[in-house]
């Protein structure tokens, strides 16, 4: 594993639990396509995992969706999705090659991780941000049961805590 500098990143301003968050609509890729979805349609059918990553070639997302394939997060009693900044045509690829069971938002201008409170500028590209990793499970009424917000570069969530929220048995 190569070395990394880890850096602590400004305190977030996220939707924390309780509060409603914040409803959008983007370009949701699957497998086989992909169309315009927002968040309060995808809730209106139950419990929803957001998962906020950097663009899809980083190590961080392909870290973090591994991990979620390798626990089964796939059996999780909600809908579990990603948001990144990567395009459709990214994703779509990602996807593919990843043989990932999720969909991803695609939001290459990052309104929904400012929305949110995690976007995070990229050291020595002026105008370039990316969502830092976050997870956040939300009801059906959009209310945040929890939220995990990445504090330092990199970092993991943890995956743990995660499941014992989603009810997720060893």
């Amino acid at each position: 594993m190569p070395d990394f500098d880890v850096v602590d990143l400004e305190p977030a301003d996220h939707p924390e639990p309780g509060e409603t968050a914040p409803d959008f609509t983007r370009p949701l890729v699957g497998d086989e396509y992909w169309e315009d979805r927002s968040l309060s349609e995808l809730a209106a059918g139950g419990r929803v995992v957001l998962v906020f990553t950097p663009m899809d070639g980083s190590f961080l997302a392909r870290y973090i969706w591994d991990e979620l394939v390798e626990r089964g997060w796939e059996a999780v009693d909600a809908t579990v999705v990603g948001v990144t900044i990567s395009t459709p045509y990214d994703h779509k690829r990602f996807v593919d090659e990843r043989n990932l069971p999720f969909d991803l938002f695609s939001d290459p201008g990052n309104g929904v991780a400012e929305a949110y409170g995690v976007a995070h500028d990229l050291d020595g590209m002026t105008g370039v941000s990316e969502p830092r990793p976050a997870v956040f499970v939300v009801d059906g009424d959009r209310t945040v049961e929890h939220a995990w917000v990445a504090s330092e570069w990199p970092e993991f969530p943890d995956y743990d805590a995660l499941e014992d929220v989603l009810g997720l048995e060893e």
